[in-house]
């Protein structure tokens, strides 16, 4: 008898065990649902790929599953699913730029702002700079993103996307803010001359042949 005990207290704990688990997972779905969409546009601004993003995405929400015990503030959520993808995805660049790159002399001396005034894509426009952003919908400026280094493009995202702080950046990337705001400053010297370079490239230029 007191062996068939030990039988059914097993089950029992076993039972136990799977009906917490599910509910565990029950409850990080719902917690995780109102911020997928999100999730997967910051993804995809960051690896210019929609099967990329969808695999980042879903690696970020396993290791956010297992890590949910970290999470202190399930009212506000979204900066630790931030966090958690910018770790999955920092993993997965690591091979594409394994460590940081400096600007190039000649894309710090690049003017986006020069350069339209001197070739003059826009006769008689009053706003250039503003009618040569225009051109840029949102999968050709995640295109020309794809052109900088990937340090430099995630604060990119982080600041002028998405309108987290140099000092929140840093925590969610885990660097300084002085790093951060170093990565912002040759980040857009990259952005503008990797703009204007596809810009010439798609034809998006006026007068110039689109495709």
């Amino acid at each position: 008898m007191p062996r068939s005990r030990n039988k059914t207290d097993t089950g029992e704990r076993h039972m136990g065990m799977q009906t917490a688990a599910a509910e565990s997972a029950g409850s990080f779905a719902a917690l995780v649902e109102p911020h997928l969409v999100y999730l997967y546009a910051f993804a995809l601004k960051l690896c210019g790929e929609h099967a990329t993003a969808e695999d980042l995405v879903q690696d970020a929400l396993v290791r956010a599953l297992r890590a949910q015990g970290s999470l202190r503030n399930r009212e506000q959520p979204r900066p630790w699913f931030t966090k958690v993808l910018l770790s999955a995805w920092s993993d997965r660049s690591r091979r594409e730029a394994a460590h940081d790159q400096d600007v190039a002399l000649e894309d710090e001396r690049f003017s986006l702002f020069d350069t339209l005034a001197e070739e003059d894509p826009f006769p008689y426009s009053d706003r250039l700079h503003l009618d040569f952003l225009d051109l840029f919908d949102d999968a050709n400026l995640t295109a020309a993103l794809q052109r900088i280094h990937p340090a430099h493009r995630t604060a990119l995202v982080l600041a002028y996307v998405y309108g987290y702080k140099a000092r929140e950046i840093a925590e969610l990337t885990d660097t300084t803010t002085g790093t951060v705001l170093a990565r912002l400053h040759r980040g857009r010297k990259q952005l503008e001359k990797a703009l204007w370079e596809y810009a010439k490239q798609r034809g998006l230029l006026k007068g110039e042949d689109r495709r």
